[in-house]
């Protein structure tokens, strides 16, 4: 239970992390991905809970807390959960393909902003680096 603990701290530190990453992106270049982040208006019976800011951070949480977990342990079977790079690419893919979720919602960014498809994956490589580097360095099994 100790390792699930751990795992479950990094995801919530990377989410933290990322978090920051998509305002400071927000700020500098006016890009509306961070909206994403905490956007959950497509999934129903979850949409209607209030209220919507708190609703929106749980959630965000929960998928950083949950994916760091899963991912993990995926990975080792392969023995590729110390490495960094494969946290990199499946957070980097996954994040850009969830993108597409922006089509259900009416909220921003629109599904065809390019720019913003392009930040919110980084955002997500970022995610992707900072799980695997605490997993690397806090994980001793």
């Amino acid at each position: 239970m100790k390792l699930i603990g751990k795992l479950a701290l990094i995801g919530f530190i990377a989410g933290l992390v990322l978090i920051a990453v998509m305002k400071v992106v927000q700020w500098v270049t006016g890009s509306p991905a961070y909206v994403l982040l905490f956007n959950f208006d497509y999934i129903p019976v979850v949409n209607t809970w209030e209220p919507v800011w708190l609703v929106g951070f749980m959630f965000h949480n929960l998928t950083c807390i949950v994916s760091a977990v899963v991912l993990y342990y995926m990975l080792r079977p392969f023995g590729m959960e110390k490495q960094i790079l494969p946290y990199v690419a499946v957070y980097s893919i996954g994040g850009g393909l969830l993108f597409s979720l922006t089509a259900l919602s009416d909220q921003p960014p629109d599904f065809s902003d390019g720019e913003a498809w392009v930040w919110w994956t980084l955002g997500h490589a970022v995610f992707g680096w900072v799980v695997g580097s605490l997993i690397k360095r806090w994980i001793w099994t």
